[in-house]
Formats: structure tokens, sequence, C-alpha cells
């Protein structure tokens, strides 16, 4: 198993999908290597995920929340997150916790174990067949790009609200 952490949310442009990007970490949790796991996830998952990872308070416990609550009250903690396997397109996970019955693996979605995790704060794996098989290695960007990045973002650090009243 490879341990990963959330790089980040971002959006297909084709098709307007969140996609969540793992990326493997070492035992300090810092990024290491060039690989990236690309997993498509519905909205509601990835507003769920990105509130989790924000530490967003709600009024009201969301699902996610919810299903933390149950496990703390029933006496189990959330050990672990492992992506499994893809299979025809689709990914696999586990949530993995320890209980008064001992430690169980419960069949779940990558989206909802990687929720669970970032309000848990517990670690996710990858099956290593998983990221040989799924993973990418981004080209890296174009220096054109690099510097249209820099210069929007020095334009945000120096752009004030009233330039856009008419």
């Amino acid at each position: 198993m490879v341990r990963v952490r959330i790089a980040t949310i971002t959006m297909d442009s084709s098709n307007s999908a969140p996609v969540v990007l793992l990326r493997p970490v070492d035992e300090d949790g810092d990024f290491v290597g060039d690989r990236v796991l690309p997993i498509w996830i519905g909205h509601p998952e990835a507003m769920s995920i990105l509130l989790g990872l924000q530490e967003v308070p709600s009024p009201r416990p969301l699902t996610h929340d919810l299903f933390v609550g149950t496990l703390r009250t029933l006496g189990y903690t959330l050990e672990q997150v492992q992506v499994t396997r893809l299979d025809g397109g689709t990914f696999y996970a586990e949530i993995v916790l320890f209980g008064p019955e001992g430690r169980i693996g419960i069949d779940a979605r990558p989206s909802d174990s990687m929720a669970l995790a970032v309000r848990e704060g517990c670690p996710i794996y990858v099956c290593e067949a998983v990221m040989d098989e799924a993973a990418i290695v981004p080209e890296p960007a174009d220096e054109d790009e690099e510097e249209q990045l820099e210069r929007f973002r020095d334009f945000l650090d120096h752009v004030d609200p009233s330039d856009f009243i008419h």
C-alpha cells in the first residue's frame, strides 16, 4: 500500500466533474515523487471533502459528520482508508475501523472514505497495483503558463475592488 494525501480537488474541464488528486507522501506526510492518482467523484462528495479539509463547522451534522459521530458513539475509530482496486474504471475502497469487535473493514466508495478520513485525520492508502494502473505523471507546465500564472497572481495581489465598479 502507498500512503497518499489529497493534493487538491479540481474540475474536469470536459464534463465539469470534480476530480480528487491523490499524491504519495512520506512518513512525515510530505509529497514525494511525481505520480498523481485522479479519482472522479460526485459534486456532493467533493463539497463534503472540501468542508472537511477546511474544517468548516456546520450548524447541523452533515452526512459524513453524522457517520463519524455514530462510529464514536458505538466505540469505533476510523483507523485508515484504503483504495483497494480498480475494476472497469470504478475505484473501490474500504474503511478500516477499530472498536469493540476488533478491527473490521467495510466496503465504501473512495469519495465517502476520503470525506471521513479528512474529518478524522486518518491516513489514506492506495494499493500499489491501483497506483501502477491509474496514476499519471503530469507534464511540467510550460514556462509561458508559469509566467501567465505569475502575472495573474500579481494582478490578484494588487487589484482594487473599486476597479470593477462602473
